[in-house]
């Protein structure tokens, strides 16, 4: 049956997995935690235990969509697919495997809850920078994400009445 799969509709779908669940933490649960939690840095906490699986999904689904590529049979070419796909394993990857281990450690430095610090403070503006970091590179995954599951879509729209 697998064989008579549309790899283009298997890219929507798992497309479309990820995107909800980055969606649902984005708009959802993470605003929710930081206002329903008593501390910022109790809600960083469980925020920050739901994005590696997140962020490893997101790199999976971005294999996934290079491999689908493949399995058309189109081989590689520098489509907008691909560079999606790309774009999605480089950003999770970025903000998993570079900028969570930095905020990690300079959280141990601080010693503390960050709001505890000045507004100025050098520890605090590090940790900000690296938060709108990681949120960014959340940003272009999904945005990545967007661009393939519509390429995708289109293909698998035209695969059906062609």
């Amino acid at each position: 049956m697998f064989g008579r799969l549309n790899p283009s509709v298997v890219q929507v779908g798992v497309l479309a997995l990820w995107l909800g669940a980055a969606g649902l933490l984005s708009a959802s649960v993470a605003p929710a935690v930081f206002a329903g939690l008593p501390s910022r840095t109790l809600a960083g906490e469980v925020v920050g235990r739901i994005l590696p699986p997140v962020f490893f999904a997101g790199m999976t689904a971005g294999v996934l969509v290079l491999a689908l590529q493949v399995v058309q049979g189109r081989g590689w070419s520098w489509g907008g697919r691909e560079i999606s796909g790309i774009v999605m394993i480089v950003a999770c990857a970025i903000a998993q495997l570079v900028i969570g281990p930095r905020i990690a450690r300079l959280r141990d430095e601080i010693g503390r809850p960050i709001e505890e610090l000045a507004v100025g403070d050098a520890q605090r503006v590090a940790f900000g920078r690296l938060h709108g970091f990681s949120v960014a590179c959340l940003g272009l995954a999904m945005l990545a994400a967007i661009v393939a599951m519509v390429i995708a879509a289109r293909a698998s729209s035209a695969d059906a009445t062609g």
